[in-house]
């Protein structure tokens, strides 16, 4: 496109309705403006001769927003079934003009990621990530936002720094829910129940064993619950945690895994031979936890469609490019609760 000088942008101003420095941004492809305010700004350059009806075409191009996911890495199948669908997405015609990347980082350092958001901030218009609820973390979130990078949170949310949107459940309500089943199972037999967290430096998973123990304390006071073992997202050490726990606990007739990897609790359980006699409540519905319902290791899978965050989270950036409200038109995600019986 030729140079144009400020006199002639203010005279595409004036006969588009908007600021002169709309029409630079219009022109000079940076986001921030509606995707209507651009036709109209584009429209007038055209009709007042300052833009070749093929300059008008390639203006009106933007550049893809690129956007960056960050998942924690590890064995956790629910979280790499979340990655593959960004990576379907990102290679889909999605209607978005976005282009998405998505690395697996290390789980549960909050230095290491916090280095990776600033790195990825340096090129990246948005980032999504599974948030760890630390100053470091917090601190890197506020200069991105402050540099004008779009900061989105998935899954695990963070706590006292303004950030664009958070997609996921209510994790409380989700501890909570897992407490209520939980109990709801049980019917009148009593003994110990088990909670196997993933690490409290989630807030996600903090809220859910905080949810679990405000329904337990409140409905079940006669149930006991035994104190919570970290298992970092990792099959061997829900594995051993719950072999542990199954030696020291012969009246256990419950455990809630608060995070993901059941894997190893169900291989522990089916080793045991009391796969079918303690009541297992877990996350995330993927190809194991499936096999985990059939066999009856599992009793029920509280999970959240990974498609639906995939598309949530493009489509807040997508409004968020064009200047509109982050969750405008965008689908509220669910809480499913999956049994045997209701597999999708």
């Amino acid at each position: 496109m030729p140079k144009t000088s400020g006199p002639i942008i203010k005279d595409i101003a004036d006969l588009s309705g908007v600021s002169p420095a709309t029409v630079d941004r219009v022109l000079n492809k940076r986001p921030g403006v509606r995707e209507r305010t651009a036709k109209r700004v584009l429209q007038a350059a055209s009709e007042l001769g300052y833009l070749p009806e093929t300059d008008t075409h390639e203006v009106f191009r933007p550049k893809p927003m690129r956007v960056v996911f960050l998942l924690p890495s590890g064995t956790n199948p629910y979280l790499k079934l979340l990655g593959d669908r960004i990576k379907t997405a990102a290679e889909a015609t999605t209607g978005y003009n976005i282009r998405a990347r998505v690395y697996f980082i290390d789980s549960f350092n909050p230095q290491l990621l916090s280095e990776a958001l600033r790195q990825h901030g340096e090129k990246a218009d948005g980032i999504a990530f599974m948030a760890i609820d630390h100053p470091l973390v917090r601190e890197t979130v506020a200069e991105l936002q402050d540099a004008g990078k779009h900061i989105i949170t998935v899954v695990s949310d963070i706590s006292g720094v303004p950030h664009a949107a958070y997609v996921g459940l209510d994790n409380r309500a989700v501890g909570r829910t897992a407490g209520y089943l939980l109990g709801r199972f049980m019917g009148p037999n009593r003994g110990r129940v088990a909670m196997i967290a993933a690490s409290r430096t989630y807030r996600a998973h903090e809220e859910r064993e905080m949810g679990f123990l405000s329904l337990m304390e409140e409905d079940y006071p006669d149930i006991r619950v035994v104190a919570a073992r970290e298992g970092h997202d990792d099959r061997s050490e829900n594995y051993l945690h719950t072999k542990s726990l199954l030696e020291e606990y012969p009246d256990l007739v419950g455990i809630y895994n608060v995070g993901g990897s059941s894997d190893g609790v169900a291989r522990a359980l089916r080793e045991s031979g009391r796969g079918r006699d303690i009541i297992f409540i877990g996350h995330g519905l993927t190809p194991d936890t499936r096999r985990f319902l059939l066999e009856e290791i599992m009793d029920v899978v509280i999970t959240q469609s990974p498609g639906v965050i995939v598309q949530n989270t493009l489509r807040i950036f997508e409004n968020l490019r064009n200047g509109q409200e982050a969750t405008e038109d965008v689908a509220k995600l669910t809480m499913q609760v999956v049994v045997k019986e209701n597999l999708p």
